[in-house]
């Protein structure tokens, strides 16, 4: 390291390194997922074109050597930090447009083309200015805060947004459904609904005032719904679009909307006062009275992810000009010299003739293919509405659930991944991680069929699960690319397509996951998703590890 800020700790740049790298990372990949789904977009539209934005990281690789050669890897890392922040901050002012899903897209991908020319210069970086033993020991420290990142994303940016989103828009409505028997049943006559329009701001209003559902009564009566209808009480703004949420949320669970019916509904001025319909269906199994709560719900949507974004914006250019003061100024090997196609070639040959190349590669595409979905699924499913088999959290209480117990239980296993690493050496902990980033996702698949309520502490506690085994098992995986890459001349750039093969890995399933989940509902996608953990795990018993790679006496 030259004289500047040589002998500074990587304590004070390593956590806000990764911290920054993880943020865009997943809102592209994951937090867009919560943002479209509350936008009213399709599950299998944005599953297919979020898992596209996976090209820049997919085929990084191509510009990696001019990374590795022009300029430095600090220099890189700064800019393309800058101009994220910028970025972000014109991705939340988009969100009011009509057009927003087209240009939102386009400007994800701009943040996903400097996102994978950051990753490929910050984790150049990472290898130049630590040793082979301080890789082993900050590697769990690189992935705790890069997941603490992917936290913040999932996180802090809902719970903004849903903050928002509570506070602004319409004032929400409560109201109660309670099963009767069929005798004291009365259908409601929506002819007899009739809205003038009030004055001031519109208030959703609520058809009939009294709503019971009758109990199946076989030889008696079919009938086990109701239909409660809402609207607004005076037209909104002309261009303004009111959208409204339903979702069960106390009581009992045998009234509840049916899979498959309407919980959205939009109101403008055209439509204001014309009821949308909402279908209360009550279990045939059940033979007593019994009472369920729902809350309508109508935030500015749009506005929320506005603010949330913007903020977001503003403080990725704090920690980029922290970075850029904190940052060491390791001495690179670039030498001046020429990014062109010699280089390139030379960079190619060296990775994919290495010893083990064949199970390596397949390793990078197959290690997380169960994951490449799971992360695209798990966001709707826990936003999703409880007719459509989801948790029906809302997007603060989708922020509370990752905010509070993922990141405690995160923080433990990433940090626990890097010590034991650097006490055991990746060869004896390979295994022992790999069943810890995969098995745990099973909790899905206990979510989708139990469909606990929201508030219940079962749901935050199977995330936390989760994250613990990914925190600890994902810290073999980036420690096996950095055994792989080595002490190559060109390490920047090779392990630029190790990652590139990662992403590649990760974008066609994730393409594909959207439809899947529609066509074979949440339930049975998760037992999917951990079949498509199995052939990943196989792969372990033909990769070449050296014993003493991580140990501290391997440098």
């Amino acid at each position: 390291m030259t004289e500047k800020t040589g002998n500074r700790s990587p304590w004070v740049w390593i956590p806000t390194l990764y911290l920054y790298q993880g943020i865009p990372y997943t809102i592209v990949m994951t937090t867009s997922g919560l943002i479209y789904k509350t936008m009213g977009v399709s599950v299998a539209s944005f599953a297919f074109w979020t898992s596209l934005l996976y090209l820049p990281w997919t085929f990084k690789f191509l510009w990696s050597p001019y990374v590795d050669v022009v300029s430095t890897k600090r220099n890189w890392t700064i800019w393309t930090q800058l101009l994220m922040g910028v970025a972000f901050i014109g991705l939340g002012l988009v969100m009011p447009l009509g057009a927003f899903y087209a240009i939102s897209l386009l400007i994800l991908f701009v943040i996903a083309f400097l996102s994978a020319s950051h990753d490929i210069a910050a984790d150049g970086f990472y290898m130049y200015a630590l040793n082979q033993h301080q890789q082993a020991f900050f590697v769990g420290i690189r992935s705790t805060f890069y997941r603490f990142a992917m936290l913040a994303a999932l996180g802090l940016i809902p719970v903004v947004a849903g903050v928002v989103q509570k506070n602004t828009g319409l004032k929400p409505v409560e109201f109660q459904a309670n099963s009767v028997s069929y005798g004291d049943y009365m259908p409601f006559d929506p002819g007899t609904i009739s809205i003038p329009a009030a004055e001031g701001k519109p208030t959703i209003k609520i058809f009939p005032s009294e709503i019971r559902i009758p109990l199946y009564s076989p030889g008696e009566s079919e009938t086990d719904s109701t239909v409660v209808y809402i609207a607004l009480s005076a037209p909104p703004e002309s261009g303004e679009t009111v959208v409204v949420n339903v979702a069960r949320k106390t009581g009992s669970k045998d009234i509840d909307i049916p899979r498959g019916r309407a919980d959205r509904f939009e109101f403008t001025d055209a439509n204001w006062n014309k009821p949308e319909a909402i279908v209360l269906k009550v279990n045939r199994n059940l033979s007593e009275t019994t009472t369920s709560g729902f809350l309508i719900t109508a935030g500015n949507i749009a506005f929320s992810w506005v603010a949330a974004l913007g903020l977001l914006g503003a403080f990725l250019l704090l920690l980029a000009v922290y970075n850029k003061f904190m940052m060491p100024h390791p001495a690179e090997n670039n030498d001046g010299k020429s990014a062109g196609l010699m280089a390139f070639i030379e960079v190619i040959v060296s990775f994919f003739s290495k010893p083990g190349v064949i199970p390596a590669v397949l390793f990078f595409l197959l290690y997380r293919l169960g994951e490449s979905q799971l992360v695209k699924i798990a966001t709707p499913f826990l936003v999703d509405s409880r007719s459509a088999g989801g948790i029906g959290l809302t997007s603060a209480e989708y922020g509370i659930v990752y905010g509070t117990i993922g990141i405690i239980a995160l923080t433990i296993g990433g940090i626990m991944g890097g010590i034991m690493a650097s006490k055991y050496g990746l060869k004896k902990l390979i295994w022992p991680m790999a069943l810890a980033l995969n098995v745990p996702s099973a909790v899905y698949i206990y979510l989708a069929w139990a469909q606990p309520m929201p508030g219940d502490i079962l749901i935050p506690i199977s995330v936390g699960v989760e994250q613990l085994g990914y925190g600890f098992g994902f810290t073999g995986y980036m420690l096996y690319m950095l055994h792989y890459v080595g002490e190559s001349k060109y390490k920047t750039a090779e392990y630029a397509i190790g990652t590139s093969l990662m992403a590649f890995g990760m974008m066609l399933p994730g393409m594909i996951s959207g439809k899947i989940s529609e066509l074979i509902g949440y339930e049975h996608f998760f037992i999917y998703v951990m079949i498509c953990t199995i052939p990943g795990m196989l792969l372990i018993f033909w990769l070449k590890i050296d014993p003493k790679f991580g140990l501290k006496n391997s440098d």
